[in-house]
């Protein structure tokens, strides 16, 4: 009896990490350059159940009773890196990528320690010293993989290719890179990406849009569909589990008492 109310739990736990997931993804559904995340579910292993010290077929005999599967197990949680869609800001420092790249940023942890991370999110500004900085703070490198530091006190223009121009004098060049499998990238953060070993680092081309920001992949009608379909197997996971305890105290509390 038992083996059904292990397999509605299972599914208890695999549902709850794909609501886990999802909410995530409807928090962060405004959030600039967010990248949405999925779950993938599998069953366990088939296995072949037998009886073992049964007296009705003989202590020693063994009896095949059939194939049982102990219920589904989460898989494994993977992020989606379409692109999302545009929103015209008109300020030149807001930049959204046209194509497969990330902007390199040097990312600071409260202790001073850098390290080099990787965003969609172009929603960049400047400090009083004049450094090209994302909204955390984190400094935006170029292509030589240095801080990029503008004269305040002019305007400046970027093209496609990300170069930024003040006074038509060519200043910097935003560094794009892509990554031949995105595999070998994990999340840090809500918009980060860091790589883990054994990640290529390759060309992007990428183009670079100033005056836009590139908004979540989420489609929160998509994501609200999903949550509802979600919540109900949920439900019949656990009124199943319901059902179980219910049988289980006939038979502790009722058939227990039989003499």
């Amino acid at each position: 009896m038992l083996k059904g109310l292990y397999t509605a739990y299972t599914g208890l736990i695999n549902e709850q990490n794909r609501m886990d997931i999802l909410t995530n993804n409807l928090a962060n559904a405004s959030t600039v350059g967010f990248k949405k995340e999925g779950s993938t579910s599998q069953s366990f292993d088939d296995i072949l159940t037998v009886k073992i010290k049964d007296a009705s077929v003989g202590v020693q005999n063994v009896q095949r009773t059939g194939i049982n599967n102990p219920g589904v197990m989460i898989g494994e949680n993977y992020t989606d890196y379409s692109q999302g869609s545009f929103r015209v800001t008109g300020n030149t420092y807001d930049l959204a990528l046209s194509g497969d790249g990330f902007f390199v940023i040097e990312y600071t942890t409260k202790a001073g320690e850098t390290s080099t991370k990787y965003t969609r999110a172009g929603q960049f500004t400047l400090t009083r010293e004049g450094y090209l900085v994302t909204q955390d703070g984190d400094y935006v490198l170029d292509t030589q993989n240095r801080r990029i530091q503008l004269n305040t006190l002019l305007d400046s223009e970027i093209d496609s290719d990300g170069n930024i121009s003040q006074n038509g004098t060519r200043v910097a060049q935003i560094q794009v890179v892509d990554f031949a499998d995105y595999d070998y990238l994990e999340k840090y953060g809500e918009t980060y990406f860091q790589p883990v070993e054994g990640a290529e680092i390759i060309n992007s081309d990428a183009e670079v849009n100033s005056g836009y920001l590139e908004m979540a992949n989420v489609q929160i009608v998509s994501e609200m569909v999903n949550l509802i379909s979600i919540t109900r197997a949920y439900e019949s996971n656990q009124k199943i589990v319901q059902t179980y305890d219910s049988s289980l105290e006939i038979a502790v509390n009722q058939l227990g008492r039989v003499q």
